[in-house]
């Protein structure tokens, strides 16, 4: 039988204590490990977490501010909407009044001897008066002495006033030769009749007889034809 020495049993314990106690350092490091990793994902969740939070604010905040921008827009248009409606109608309400003031003073017009061709409205005169005189008269009534454009008011004019000799609205009374009407526009088309004018500074009021012109002295008496444009 062998005898096992106290001191080589002492030594085997001690070994054994040793492996125990690396046993034990390994299983607490591998659970610090296992701690250490659970809280790191946790860190990393409540991280990712937070993100979210503040995208998902962010996001609402900005549909927030669109949707108050398409309000005000929508406002907007709705209130530019109802201005022009109103600006339309208080519009047509001015035409409308402006027409029938124009019909009234027609029929006014055309019942004190006024005769409408175009776009004007032509008086002729029963009485007679000088070239200056004649022009008062139109111009106190809203018009002045006829301003011949082309050959159909003038065909028109004669329609009108027969063999009547009239005066009309030019002369060259500011400079000799310088035919001008009265409302200081140059005389482009004329209808002069043959030699006319050749009155020199003797003659310088024009008047029309049938179709023709002729110059003469402004002193003279003359019916008259008045226009006023429409």
């Amino acid at each position: 039988m062998q005898v096992i020495d106290k001191e080589d049993g002492k030594e085997e314990m001690n070994v054994y204590e040793k492996l125990k106690m690396e046993e034990l350092n390994t299983y607490d490091v591998c659970m610090m490990s296992g701690i250490e990793n659970s809280d790191t994902k946790r860190k990393q969740t409540s991280q990712h977490t937070g993100s979210e939070c503040v995208k998902m604010r962010r996001y609402r905040s900005d549909t927030v501010c669109l949707v108050l921008l398409c309000v005000l827009l929508l406002t907007a248009v709705i209130v530019l909407c109802v201005l022009i409606k109103n600006l339309t109608k208080e519009r047509d309400q001015q035409r409308n009044q402006l027409t029938q003031y124009i019909n009234v003073l027609m029929k006014i017009l055309k019942a004190d001897g006024w005769m409408e061709y175009q776009s004007s409205l032509y008086f002729i005169s029963s009485e007679q008066k000088s070239w200056s005189e004649s022009r008062s008269y139109c111009r106190d009534r809203g018009a002045d002495l006829i301003i011949i454009n082309n050959k159909e008011e003038q065909d028109f004019i004669e329609k009108i006033s027969g063999t009547t000799r009239f005066w009309i609205g030019l002369s060259d009374v500011d400079e000799e030769r310088r035919w001008k009407w009265v409302d200081n526009s140059t005389l482009n088309t004329s209808f002069w009749a043959s030699k006319e004018p050749n009155g020199d500074r003797g003659e310088n009021c024009a008047e029309s007889a049938s179709s023709e012109w002729n110059d003469q002295s402004c002193n003279s008496n003359r019916n008259w034809i008045c226009e006023r444009k429409q």
